[in-house]
């Protein structure tokens, strides 16, 4: 049997992608094993796929002044070798890695242990933990053209971003009857995410009037965000979180509302939902959303609005630009390749395990 070796962590984002990734290798009749942290957020999402789980030691390399820089160097030593005995048990034909700083010790062991890794990078930018494994990788998978002109030319590869295949099969009339709208209107779903949601939520919190003057409107507003005063208005529905009814949601929806996370737009891009994104501004991330939400809008997938210039004017325009040319929006986005990076990574390990088994014979 084929085996592989799945690494990345310390964000949902980090953890998704392979998630994506395993139902379709197990189709293709890969043994898997998943190295994470020890209490990591991948550890309860791998374990619950019933996949199997090791946990290694991983320290967080820092690009500020912290105590922990001391210590942690010697936590990423003893998660390599941990790293490496396990690669020398389990013998994988391949190790594919979504990044985090748990997957650098398990690239650097892969390197040394001459097994090929396949990498995935989110963001327009590389993070340091991808810059740091970029040595060890066989090839490196992006979401963003202008990722690949960052990346060693002989290992880049635009494959897009691995999604759920769950997400894509939801029922429109199932979405409309969970929030209790007719799908007499347009529906809007606004899905600010629990980090870095308060902005989005006043925002459309504040242009709620206008904007149910034409849609009904899905707000998925994160925990602890919900507005009791906003309960019962028509045409509005609120939720902290909604799990397997999210398919639904998407499917209901006809214009979105986000974030600019790599794995979230590449999500609403696989759905064809035209969109306006918000992205996170500088002061509470390094950037990456706001370069990737112009990547988008460059592209013609979104309208972006920053929180800069946020406003209800700013909004309600946004949004009737967005419905207006919402079938321009839509054909950008079906011509696009990297829509879903599924396929196209897993080709990708096929072939490298494919030639080890090839060389193996001979």
């Amino acid at each position: 049997m084929k085996r592989i070796i799945l690494t990345g962590g310390g964000t949902a984002g980090h953890v998704t992608p392979n998630l994506a990734l395993i139902p379709k290798l197990q189709e293709h009749g890969y043994e898997i094993l998943y190295i994470g942290s020890y209490n990591g957020i991948e550890k309860e999402l791998i374990e619950k796929a019933g996949i199997a789980y090791r946990g290694i030691a991983s320290g967080k390399l820092r690009r500020y002044f912290d105590l922990k820089n001391f210590t942690d160097p010697f936590r990423v030593l003893r998660g390599y070798a941990q790293a490496k005995r396990i690669i020398k048990e389990f013998k994988p034909d391949v190790i594919f890695s979504k990044g985090g700083f748990v997957a650098v010790p398990v690239t650097m062991a892969a390197k040394n242990s001459h097994v090929p890794v396949i990498a995935h990078e989110s963001d327009m930018t590389p993070g340091l933990a991808n810059k740091l494994s970029m040595p060890s990788c066989t090839k490196i998978c992006c979401n963003f053209p202008e990722t690949v002109r960052l990346l060693p030319k002989e290992k880049a590869v635009l494959s897009g971003s691995p999604i759920r295949a769950e997400i894509l099969k939801g029922s429109r009339e199932a979405g409309l009857s969970y929030a209790g709208f007719s799908g007499s209107r347009p529906v809007i779903l606004v899905i600010g995410g629990s980090l870095g949601s308060v902005r989005v939520n006043e925002a459309v919190r504040s242009a709620l009037p206008r904007l149910l003057e034409t849609f009904d409107l899905i707000h998925i507003c994160g925990k602890g965000n919900l507005d009791e005063r906003l309960k019962g208005t028509d045409g509005y529905v609120q939720y902290e979180y909604v799990s397997e009814p999210l398919k639904d949601l998407f499917a209901a929806a006809d214009l979105m509302i986000s974030r600019a996370g790599a794995n979230a737009i590449c999500e609403i891009l696989a759905l064809r939902k035209p969109n306006l994104l918000i992205p996170l501004g500088t002061s509470a991330s390094r950037g990456d959303q706001i370069l990737n939400a112009r990547s988008f809008e460059r592209q013609g997938f979104s309208e972006v609005l920053e929180e800069e210039k946020l406003s209800d004017d700013a909004l309600c325009a946004a949004v009737e630009k967005l419905w207006k040319n919402r079938e321009t929006y839509i054909s950008a986005m079906e011509r696009s390749p990297q829509s879903n990076g599924v396929d196209t990574i897993i080709s990708l390990i096929d072939e490298i395990t494919d030639k080890k088994e090839k060389q193996g014979a001979e």
